[in-house]
């Protein structure tokens, strides 16, 4: 297994120095093992309706795509700065056609008035409807990923708990996205198309995942932000406002971006992390995908050079202005570093420190000390992801069988190689009994969302 390797350099009082301003950042097997224990912990007070930290909330999609999906089905993914439509034909389970389309998403509608949003999304639907001339006489099934914390009463209805990333339309907060977009569909008399189904990211990417292999149980996104769900035996799903048809599982939704926002985490909490809580939009909240996601990783990293910085153990010669901003500093960067640590090249890290921090007097040491600092929080973060997916996994029921996939997006597993290596090492030494693997499933969002239409169809035709 990869590790971070011992800070050498030239002045052996430095690294001890730096060592003891470090220490927070590793966690020992008995902290994993605390940390396991509280998200466990966490999960089945979540289940049971009992104030938690995570949402477990229940998505109402009770099986995976078993091969028989056939038909052709939309999809809206709002989530970015950008709304996309698709159309997707499945024969037999598997995408044969897919067209996609992107609208812009301004600003002042992503922070403005809910239903300017709404009904401009509707003129999307519309528009996407005219384009592709979709027979009038047909009603075709719509998957909504909407990536934002809701809650779930029904397959098809979401009620926003918040806005996150670029938007904040507050009049929205508390609604229905379901209804408000099935409204602004009626005023624009689009009557073919018929939301069935409302899902995030997280979960389309499990369904996207189970199309292309059919042990999947698990979907994950680590990218700017980061959330997991699973399938969970539906006795144990104590939310459950519809009438039972004797299902024996359901997709949960862990929402674990805010995990610990309650406090049980804080043992884990460094003087760096409270300084990134700080300075984030989003105090106090968010607590997991803090130490995680891709919006987090590259500030926790400046957070620490800086500390560093004052305390003259890094680029002692380059003055306090010159030093790099709050919230300038990517998550790419680390993940770049990161790379030139697997190659053994001291290339990268030395661009990010002429360029990044307008440095021209540096050492190797200097070089080494931020490659020490990016390692730490890369290994940290992939043992918490891993942790939270290997508790996942020892919970899953005996007939999910011992080989499981696990479906993952995002850019930060996509692009940062070190931290994905160390995910899927730490996953399999954590799981000893199963067989696991990882699955890059890139559009959850989209194809996932128009396979969830479909299972939506097919369950409105069993249980009517």
């Amino acid at each position: 297994m990869y590790e971070v390797e011992h800070l050498q350099l030239c002045d052996a009082e430095r690294v001890k120095r730096i060592e003891v301003m470090l220490e927070g950042l590793q966690l020992d097997n008995d902290t994993l093992e605390r940390i396991r224990q509280v998200f466990r912990s966490e999960m089945d007070l979540a289940l049971k309706m009992q104030p938690s930290s995570l949402q477990m909330e229940n998505t109402y999609i009770p099986e995976l795509p078993d091969g028989t999906e056939s038909g052709t089905y939309l999809a809206m993914d709002l989530g970015g700065t950008n709304l996309r439509m698709l159309l997707l034909t499945l024969e037999q389970g598997q995408a044969v056609n897919e067209i996609v389309q992107h609208y812009p998403l301004p600003e002042h509608l992503r922070i403005g008035d809910g239903d300017a949003l709404f009904d401009y999304l509707a003129q999307c639907v519309d528009s996407f409807a005219r384009e592709q001339q979709l027979d009038e006489e047909h009603v075709y099934s719509m998957g909504f990923t909407f990536s934002f914390p809701m809650r779930q009463s029904s397959l098809d209805s979401g009620i926003l708990v918040t806005w996150t990333k670029s938007f904040n339309c507050p009049s929205v907060v508390g609604q229905d996205a379901v209804k408000l977009l099935r409204k602004f569909l009626k005023k624009h008399q689009r009557h073919n198309v018929e939301i069935v189904a409302i899902l995030n990211d997280t979960t389309g990417t499990l369904m996207h995942g189970a199309i292309m292999d059919r042990n999947t149980r698990i979907g994950i996104v680590l990218g700017t932000g980061s959330n997991g769900c699973y399938m969970e035996r539906s006795s144990r799903v104590l939310h459950w406002e519809q009438q039972r048809h004797g299902e024996r599982h359901v997709i949960v939704d862990v929402e674990w971006g805010a995990f610990g926002d309650n406090g049980v985490l804080d043992f884990i909490k460094t003087d760096y992390d409270r300084q990134v809580d700080e300075g984030s939009l989003l105090k106090n909240s968010f607590t997991f995908e803090k130490y995680i996601s891709g919006k987090y990783l590259g500030e926790l990293c400046r957070c620490i050079l800086a500390r560093l910085h004052a305390a003259n153990l890094f680029l002692p010669h380059l003055a306090s202005e010159d030093f790099p901003q709050p919230w300038t500093f990517g998550s790419d960067n680390v993940s770049v570093i990161e790379q030139g640590t697997l190659d053994d090249s001291w290339t990268s890290v030395e661009t990010i420190v002429r360029e990044k921090f307008n440095a021209s007097h540096y050492d190797t040491d200097d070089l080494k000390i931020i490659r020490h600092v990016c390692g730490l929080i890369s290994k940290r973060a992939a043992q918490l992801v891993a942790l939270n997916t290997s508790v996942l996994l020892n919970g899953m029921a005996p007939e999910e069988g011992q080989n499981i996939t696990i479906a993952i997006d995002g850019s930060v597993y996509k692009h940062h190689t070190r931290l994905r290596q160390w995910i899927i090492e730490y996953t399999a030494l954590w799981t000893r009994d199963k067989t696991t693997k990882y699955l890059l499933a890139t559009d959850g969002s989209g194809k996932g969302a128009a396979v969830v239409a479909a299972i939506a169809e097919k369950l409105r035709r069993r249980n009517s």
